[in-house]
């Protein structure tokens, strides 16, 4: 089991590296290419306009580092023929450049010529617990809004799939709400609760999740005990299914802003590992974002 950042991107520059493909970089994306081509994980595939693309890499690239550039001025075209070159197996990941995020979504998700596997699609964060020595997953952080039972169901299934590429086999889950107990009056509680007893019947796997749990029940056994609540999970929870996107967005930007902690992220349910550009995650944790995606294209991984 991958417990930290750093054994991510060991496990990532054990395969070959992988063509990474960004349309309109900007200069700012440069140095963290570079970086990311001399630890061995990518081969930057670069889109835009082709002169303007060369003056940046020879003020920041290494010449001794392999790239590859496609001139196309129009960034529409230049983001759609990104696209094109992963549907056509000539790159492995993409990542945001200097596109909007919604106009980077929406070419990104379209049915026709986009990477959707048909499934639903979600964002995880991952977090590094220093005093645990673990990683945790949360999700969903960015994408979905108010999701519904059935789409609860695809995001926690994603997230599985990311846990079992992270060497986590048996995952511990806990599906979040305002409060511990059912009521019938907070729709999360019962989500959560129907999602805890389909874990029963084994609809997923070795997978144990737990709910509704509140945050304080999730994060300590000794909180969960005083509230007559005995699990495995409490206390040592791998993935936090949140139930819509305000907790998951706010969790998450406490987390790093508040709590000082690492995160890196990706998303699920494409053809191919996407990385996008959260201003919560950090320049350096970007090597890990990309370390993630390289390590998730090694295994596979991101079938939806």
């Amino acid at each position: 089991m991958l417990r930290s950042f750093k054994e991510i991107l060991e496990a990532a520059r054990e395969g070959a590296a992988k063509k990474l493909v960004v349309s309109c970089a900007e200069k700012r994306d440069m140095d963290l290419l570079g970086r990311a081509t001399e630890a061995g994980l990518i081969i930057p595939c670069l889109v835009g306009d082709g002169s303007a693309t060369e003056t940046m890499i020879r003020g920041t690239l290494p010449a001794s580092l392999d790239y590859e550039i496609v001139d196309e001025k129009d960034p529409v075209r230049a983001l759609n023929r990104a696209i094109q070159l992963l549907t056509e197996g000539r790159a492995d990941i993409i990542m945001q450049g200097s596109t909007a995020h919604q106009a980077f979504l929406d070419a990104i998700l379209t049915a026709k010529k986009g990477l959707r596997k048909g499934k639903l699609v979600s964002y995880i964060s991952v977090f590094h617990l220093p005093k645990q020595e673990k990683l945790i997953l949360v999700t969903d952080t960015f994408i979905n809004n108010n999701p519904n039972l059935g789409e609860k169901q695809q995001i926690l299934e994603n997230a599985l799939r990311l846990a079992g590429i992270l060497g986590i086999d048996t995952p511990k889950v806990a599906a979040l709400a305002a409060i511990e107990q059912v009521n019938l009056s907070i729709p999360s509680t019962l989500d959560a609760a129907i999602l805890s007893k389909m874990s029963q019947r084994k609809q997923f796997g070795k997978a144990i999740v737990e709910g509704p749990l509140d945050i304080d029940c999730a994060v300590s056994e000794a909180a969960a005990g005083r509230k007559g609540l005995q699990s495995v999970v409490t206390g040592n929870v791998d993935i936090y299914l949140v139930p819509e996107i305000d907790t998951g967005h706010l969790l998450a930007e406490s987390l790093v802003f508040f709590g000082k902690m690492e995160t890196a992220g990706v998303i699920m349910g494409t053809e191919h590992p996407v990385i996008l550009n959260l201003p919560f995650v950090s320049d350096e944790n970007k090597i890990s974002e990309i370390a993630l995606a390289a390590l998730i294209c090694g295994k596979r991984g991101n079938d939806a």
